[in-house]
């Protein structure tokens, strides 16, 4: 497994399975030129198996933070520990950012990416409630 950031609209259209959806080109450049995104892909014999994307976060008064924003692996390549060196991967880009430190929002009754968030040495601070604004795009 080779574990390696997302640079071109390319790299984002072939791991598009990895996605919700299709991979559009205006989106993935824009993602890629906003400082702060991040999207670590997980190849296995040169195809994305999983995906990390992660997104600093900066307050005058706590410095900058990494929210994990989303992780997938392709059905085939589950249970193998690529979720997991996928999470290592991007909180040791964290650390090397200086972010003081991770987080990541999880459904309560999610238990693989419980299990693998774990597994990467997340702790559990608590549940609260997450509430939203659909806009338009």
């Amino acid at each position: 497994m080779d574990i390696r950031p997302a640079r071109t609209p390319a790299e984002l259209q072939a791991a598009e399975g990895l996605f919700d959806g299709p991979a559009r080109t205006d989106w993935s450049q824009r993602f890629l030129a906003a400082p702060g995104h991040l999207m670590l892909i997980a190849y296995v014999d040169g195809v994305p198996a999983g995906m990390v994307s992660g997104i600093e976060m900066i307050h005058p008064d706590k410095g900058t933070e990494m929210c994990l924003y989303e992780l997938s692996v392709d059905v085939a390549h589950r249970r193998r520990g690529i979720g997991r060196a996928l999470t290592e991967a991007l909180a040791a880009e964290a650390e090397s950012r200086g972010c003081y430190g991770m987080w990541v929002g999880v459904d309560t009754d999610n238990e693989a990416a419980l299990s693998t968030y774990g597994a990467a040495g997340a702790r559990d601070e608590g549940v609260f409630r997450m509430l939203g604004w659909p806009l338009a795009p």
